[in-house]
């Protein structure tokens, strides 16, 4: 018996199509990295101000709300600014929402939003507020923050 020889074919693997498929893979990967980066460094970060209580159910009472600065105070919802050397004014923006809360404190009270550089307007109009015995809520929050009233 003659030896027979076989015919071996070389099995041929291309790698263009994975190749290919790969590079979509990666393109599409770092547009989502470039989408989400430049939207995390776009801008300055905006924070929600939501009253809860302890147990993490919404207060009985409505917060009213104001932003204490470096060189005054903004009331929210009118964004109204006074400055730091026209608080105890009579007419200021900030006395006038006082004696709004005052004449419904039983329903209402004053969350105070204290940027770095505000503890010192923070602390004249917390005495402001404490002294008409209305309740006071306080966050620090960072300086680049937009403040988001609800």
């Amino acid at each position: 018996m003659g030896r027979r020889r076989r015919n071996y074919q070389k099995a041929e693997l291309e790698l263009f199509p994975f190749l290919s498929v790969l590079a979509c893979t990666i393109g599409s990967l770092i547009l989502l990295i470039i989408v989400i980066s430049s939207q995390t460094f776009s801008g300055g970060k905006q924070v929600t101000i939501v009253a809860k209580a302890d147990r993490g159910n919404n207060q009985v009472k409505t917060p009213r709300y104001i932003e204490c600065r470096e060189d005054g105070v903004v009331v929210y919802p009118s964004r109204e600014f006074v400055s730091a050397s026209s608080l105890n004014s009579p007419n200021s923006g900030l006395l006038r929402l006082i004696n709004e809360v005052k004449l419904n404190r039983n329903k209402e009270y004053i969350i105070v939003a204290v940027r770095p550089k505000g503890i010192g307007v923070f602390q004249k109009v917390r005495e402001i507020i404490e002294r008409e015995k209305i309740d006071i809520g306080y966050e620090p929050i960072d300086e680049d923050w937009e403040i988001n009233v609800k």
